[in-house]
């Protein structure tokens, strides 16, 4: 049961944090920019607004326009759940492996992708087409890097990891340890559409990715999608920051290491989105046909790390 309260607990801390995170990306990057910004609390704002609208559907569009936003943002509550973001706990009926999660992360990105094929927009196509590419150059990457990480550990749980880095801190500078960060920090940014992979500010229709796919959502179906991709948003980031440090995340259920766990896992999350909103100032988007080499790119580096964390 102690259990069972961590993970409700650290679900919902990602559900309240979420919006937050985004909001302090956007800030950051409008500051850098020299405008002033709507604020860290907008995303809350605009929650609350488009929630309380009744969702309007195109004409033509079948049932999986209804289900694809509350299929997106089960799915990543299950990943809130799985992920350690608080606590290094884990329900003992429900693995937080690798493979598990990887596979939780799939089913969103299948269901945005048939929610912008179902409106049959042209725009919504070509979205849901890009996203799919992405999605089948980012999975890879995720299971060699992680694994790379698992073999010190002889674990593929999650939260096995994360213990044994915070519990041995001379293996977060391991050559296969960097190496698998480094190739997670990339795979992070495609899979949550962030510069240089896609824009989530634009407003060109050719160059879209994940906007595209939603074009036809609204009211609370777009609200819905919103918070899911922030919720995504933020699990990853809380696991590459939790990775590289993890001081301060819970490794009991007491209340003082949850509270402590919250705490921390908040401030780095945050520092991170601050860091993330302030690298995007000097990026710019890349063509579609490099996305390919930069995924490559990391793919290797997943692979360097597995090799490093058998022969170191």
């Amino acid at each position: 049961m102690s259990a069972a309260v961590a993970i409700l607990l650290q679900v919902c801390v990602v559900v309240a944090a979420a919006p937050g995170v985004a909001g302090v990306t956007r800030q950051v990057r409008a500051r850098l920019e020299g405008r002033v910004g709507a604020g860290v609390l907008q995303p809350y704002r605009d929650l609350r607004k488009l929630f309380a609208k009744r969702p309007l559907q195109a004409s033509g569009t079948s049932w999986v326009t209804r289900a694809a936003p509350v299929l997106l943002v089960a799915s990543s509550l299950v990943v809130a759940a799985l992920v350690p973001v608080v606590t290094t706990q884990a329900l003992p009926d429900v693995p937080g492996d690798l493979f598990v999660v990887v596979s939780v992360l799939l089913v969103g990105s299948v269901a945005v992708a048939l929610l912008g094929l179902d409106a049959g927009s042209a725009f919504g196509g070509m979205g849901s087409s890009r996203h799919m590419m992405i999605t089948a150059l980012v999975e890879p990457t995720v299971l060699l890097a992680v694994y790379a990480l698992s073999v010190p550990v002889d674990s593929s749980a999650l939260g096995d990891i994360v213990g044994a880095r915070h519990e041995d801190l001379t293996s977060i500078a391991s050559p296969g340890g960097l190496l698998a960060v480094a190739a997670l920090a990339v795979v992070v940014v495609a899979e949550t559409g962030r510069l240089p992979v896609d824009n989530p500010s634009t407003h060109l229709e050719l160059t879209m990715v994940h906007e595209a796919m939603v074009l036809e959502a609204s009211g609370r179906d777009l609200a819905r999608i919103e918070l899911a991709s922030w919720l995504r948003l933020t699990v990853l980031l809380a696991l590459v920051v939790n990775l590289v440090a993890p001081w301060g995340i819970a490794t009991s259920t007491t209340a003082l290491a949850l509270l402590v766990g919250t705490l921390a896992v908040v401030t780095k999350t945050a520092l991170l989105a601050a860091v993330l909103g302030a690298a995007e100032i000097g990026l710019a988007k890349l063509r579609l046909f490099r996305v390919p080499e930069l995924l490559a790119g990391s793919f290797a580096l997943a692979f360097l790390a597995v090799t490093a964390a058998y022969l170191v």
